[in-house]
């Protein structure tokens, strides 16, 4: 018996949605531009920076390999939790990691890679327990519900799927899909951080009347707040792309990853809500 994987619908872009979301983006960026770059071209850069992070954000989300409930009980595969969950673990452990390299003054790219590869560890070794509990706990093979031979490895899935189940445990390209979503989220969480925290530790001194001996100071608030507002604007693009997922997932092999650009539109107008929001706090 093969479980044939119902059409997932809405796959399709809204054209009016898509429109206003892209008016939405063009005008944030336009007022930001405007007001702004004569002052600091900072300010305007982090602008930029946090909407090209939660865009990463969005589409990393749907690399990653969520089977909810039905994966506790061996009828789908995946980890069993939600996505906005699963990716904000990930999310927060590529944060710290870009954290650590941004206090010590690593650069940029270095930061936000350290942040990608923070992330892309916390899903790996999340994925290798979940293979391990599944396989030995539980002691059900690994098998895809949604393609007939691993997209990676080429090996078949069929005849290890159960009958009545959309196939169980988590596929060895779930596991990569998961590792690669994990990076992406850590990348744009990062990205986000070191965006932020650069405008506050040149506006919090001013707004805070710190002093040129007390602007040290001042640095534990900046980034505490680049940090909350990190943390904050990436559950939001995780619980877009949650939305846009709608359920249990198996990673880019699976027919609900042709939904991305759905998510990427949002997460560009949802982030760039976020940031000028994020920018206004120190910048006004």
């Amino acid at each position: 018996m093969t479980v044939t994987p119902k059409p997932t619908g809405g796959v399709g872009m809204n054209p009016l949605a898509n429109a206003l979301s892209i008016i939405l983006l063009i005008a944030i960026i336009g007022a930001t531009y405007i007001l702004y770059y004569g002052v600091n071209p900072l300010i305007f850069n982090a602008l930029i920076g946090v909407i090209v992070g939660g865009a990463l954000i969005g589409f990393g989300v749907h690399f990653v390999p969520v089977g909810g409930a039905p994966a506790a009980m061996g009828q789908a595969p995946g980890i069993a939790t939600g996505v906005a969950m699963l990716a904000a673990g990930a999310g927060l452990a590529g944060l710290f990691g870009g954290a650590f390299a941004i206090a010590s003054n690593l650069g940029l790219m270095t930061s936000i890679i350290a942040g990608g590869i923070g992330g892309a560890l916390m899903m790996a070794i999340t994925c290798m327990f979940v293979v391990l509990i599944y396989t030995y706990g539980m002691g059900i093979p690994s098998a895809s519900g949604k393609v007939k031979v691993d997209p990676i490895t080429g090996d078949s899935q069929t005849e290890y799927k159960s009958q009545g189940t959309e196939g169980h445990g988590l596929p060895f390209s779930s596991f990569v899909g998961g590792v690669i979503g994990g990076f992406l989220g850590g990348l744009g969480g990062t990205l986000i951080y070191y965006a932020l925290l650069r405008v506050y530790e040149l506006r919090l001194p001013a707004l805070l009347g710190a002093g040129l001996l007390q602007a040290p100071a001042v640095v534990p608030v900046a980034v505490s707040l680049a940090g909350i507002f990190a943390i904050g604007i990436f559950l939001v693009n995780a619980v877009l792309a949650a939305y846009n997922i709608t359920g249990t997932t198996e990673g880019f092999h699976d027919p609900k990853f042709a939904r991305f650009p759905r998510a990427i539109v949002a997460a560009l107008a949802a982030s760039a809500v976020c940031g000028f929001v994020a920018i206004l706090v120190a910048a006004m």
